[in-house]
């Protein structure tokens, strides 16, 4: 690959941007389609697909046969909330593939004890998220039941196009919260799903993580066979 085309796809891999690399079998020539450019590409039908499934593979085209490397982000997990559900939903969400992340400034339950081998940030959420690039490819939880650190969480999270966020709390909790939400911003509040996870009757931390990452998965292919957004995690 010529740097120039290796420098650009690495300047929208760092910023957590997809790319698809077309290169021309018969003369290997190869030029570079970022996701924003797509709807304008004369492979566009092609590139869609193979965004949508996060598939490279071989294509016959207009443009002779082809080979498109698909770069998507990986998928990642945010966390607010450095509490016992997190400590069960972060070693699942590590074990299907995403990058995780725990947020939470109680320094007594933000760890590395407590989490190992996860990224834990002991800051507020309006200083740790910006730098996570929170996107499409991102299932945002929030899990404190304390507003001071949930509400702003989720403000961040609503002003990006996470595939998922969910948020603990029973309907009332949800409600009173929807209430405060409503007074911040003018976001679509029903993609909050909340009560959060799957309704399979969990009771314990460990049920509940099962029952958040369930409705994750199941919400990741909802996105994924909808529209090119979101690469499966594996």
């Amino acid at each position: 690959m010529k740097l120039e085309l290796l420098a650009i796809l690495n300047t929208e891999r760092a910023a957590r941007r997809a790319v698809i690399v077309v290169t021309d079998v018969a003369s290997g020539k190869e030029r570079l389609v970022k996701a924003a450019d797509i709807a304008k590409d004369p492979l566009r039908a092609v590139l869609a697909d193979h965004l949508r499934t996060g598939k490279s593979g071989m294509e016959e085209t207009a443009e002779g046969r082809v080979f498109l490397t698909v770069h998507v982000p990986a998928p990642q997990l945010v966390i607010t909330g450095a509490v016992h559900i997190s400590q069960a939903l972060a070693p699942i969400g590590k074990l299907l593939g995403y990058d995780v992340t725990i947020v939470d400034p109680r320094t007594a339950f933000a760890s590395p004890e407590r989490f190992p081998d996860v990224k834990v940030i002991a800051e507020w959420p309006d200083k740790a998220l910006p730098p996570l690039n929170v996107d499409r490819y991102t299932a945002f939880v929030a899990l404190t039941h304390d507003p001071k650190i949930d509400d702003p969480a989720l403000l961040h999270a609503l002003s990006r196009d996470c595939f998922y966020i969910g948020a603990l709390g029973s309907r009332k909790t949800h409600a009173r919260r929807l209430e405060r939400l409503k007074s911040e911003t003018n976001a679509d509040l029903s993609r909050i799903h909340a009560p959060i996870g799957l309704d399979i009757g969990a009771v314990s931390p460990a049920e509940i993580a099962v029952a958040i990452m369930g409705q994750i998965t199941e919400r990741l292919h909802e996105e994924a066979d909808a529209e090119p957004a979101v690469k499966a995690a594996s």
